[in-house]
């Protein structure tokens, strides 16, 4: 049997810290090796990296969520117990839940909504001298969300509701302050959403039987039961808070265009091939999740290792997206890379890999890519303006990151060339659930 490489501190907790997203990748070059073994926070860990490493992590016969996402994630960004953390029958029942309302009718709605909500921000913009991009497009994607979603947001809510859900995020990879923030804004959002299932299970309020709002509200475990409050609460945040997230992504890919002119003149044009290959590119050069977590169910041997029963598991996400066997110059931003992508569920893991419907890969991808797209073709043709100077570096010790400045645009002015949302007949969602 072979002896899986061992990281040469006793504990990685503070390397993790300092590295931040590369920490894996980091240790992946440094041994030659896709496999590895650390201490994080005094416990045994083995990490992966690469293609293969992903299609292994994403075996649901081998490996679980239960019992490998920390408490602290739970009670900040997920939830406890929420969706993310379940496993077997009970995860397909509630993936199953979440793809319901992931249909090509309703995420054109919701692209509906976006589209006005970016024709609304934009005029506010025109009338404003600078404006910073990450916190207004959280607002927007918040605003069109809670619409979408069946969850009434009064506007002079908007920007409190949007701050919680941000630091909801932003906890992720904090501790101390950030971390408390973060719990703080969860019970908030909680005891809000709350508040909104009990007028729908009471007849209170009225919304859409299928919008999200509702699905949650109505929906009955496997014993018949209605789903306890609280979870119905927590996983309806799950729904609103990765989209008002997509902000992250969206303020990157402003900065891609800023750094790239020559990408946002083929976009003004109206290249919609070359518009799907930038988002994707987006995606995969600038950082969001450094890597995810699995337990080993039962012992077993992959290539000579042994992987015992409990382990955590870390799938190095950054890493995978960056591996140079995978991608050419992989830390160049060129999105015709995409042409020849071969369209593998493990190579390029940005939200996960693995299957949608039957796996823990992410429920919103096609949700997130077709916002991202219509972010860029707003920013590209339906809207002009300067960029000033600012520190537009984003540290990848800190985890989410973001350029330091949040991205200031100023002399906002609107071209009126974009209008309603595109269709979605052409994207592979739409294929896969026809």
């Amino acid at each position: 049997m072979n002896s899986i490489p061992r990281d040469e501190s006793l504990d990685s907790t503070l390397d993790v810290v300092r590295e931040g997203f590369p920490f894996i990748y980091n240790r992946s070059k440094r041994y030659q090796s896709d496999i590895f073994q650390i201490r994080l926070m005094g416990l045994p860990a083995i990490c992966l990296h690469g293609q293969e490493g992903a299609a292994l992590f994403y075996d649901n016969e081998r490996f679980m969520r239960t019992g490998a996402i920390p408490r602290r994630i739970q009670t900040t960004l997920m939830g406890l117990h929420g969706i993310q953390t379940l496993d077997g029958e009970k995860h397909q029942q509630r993936k199953a839940l979440f793809m319901s309302v992931m249909t090509p009718g309703s995420l054109h709605k919701l692209m509906e909504y976006m589209a006005a909500d970016w024709r609304y921000s934009i005029k506010q913009w025109t009338k404003q001298e600078q404006v910073a991009l990450f916190p207004e497009v959280q607002e927007l994607l918040c605003r069109a969300a809670c619409a979408w979603a069946g969850v009434p947001l009064p506007e002079e809510d908007v920007a409190r509701r949007t701050r919680d859900f941000r630091r909801m995020v932003d906890a992720f990879g904090g501790v101390g302050p950030r971390h408390w923030r973060g719990k703080r804004a969860r019970s908030r959002a909680e005891k809000w959403i709350e508040g909104v299932i009990k007028k729908i299970r009471k007849g209170k309020l009225q919304v859409p039987e299928e919008s999200a709002a509702y699905r949650m509200a109505w929906y009955r475990e496997a014993n018949g039961k209605l789903m306890d409050l609280h979870m119905a609460a927590v996983e309806l945040i799950n729904i609103i808070r990765p989209i008002t997230a997509i902000g992250w992504y969206i303020t990157f890919a402003a900065l891609a265009l800023h750094e790239h002119p020559e990408s946002r003149a083929r976009l003004r044009a109206g290249d919609e091939e070359y518009l799907e290959w930038f988002m994707h590119e987006v995606r995969r050069y600038y950082p969001f999740a450094p890597f995810l977590g699995n337990r080993v169910r039962e012992d077993f041997e992959w290539r000579g290792y042994k992987f015992p029963k409990g382990r955590l598991v870390l799938l190095d996400v950054y890493g995978t997206n960056r591996d140079p066997r995978q991608w050419h110059l992989p830390e160049a931003f060129r999105p015709e890379r995409f042409k020849s992508w071969n369209g593998s569920a493990y190579n390029f893991i940005p939200q996960g890999g693995g299957d949608y419907f039957g796996g823990h890969r992410c429920a919103g991808e096609w949700l997130t890519i077709e916002t991202v797209k219509l972010a860029i073709t707003y920013l590209t043709r339906g809207m002009t303006y300067d960029v000033p100077p600012q520190d537009l570096r984003f540290p990848l010790d800190r985890m989410p990151t973001l350029p330091r400045s949040g991205f200031i645009i100023e002399n906002v002015r609107s071209t009126n060339k974009v209008g309603a949302a595109p269709s979605l007949l052409g994207c592979p969602f739409h294929r896969q659930m026809a």
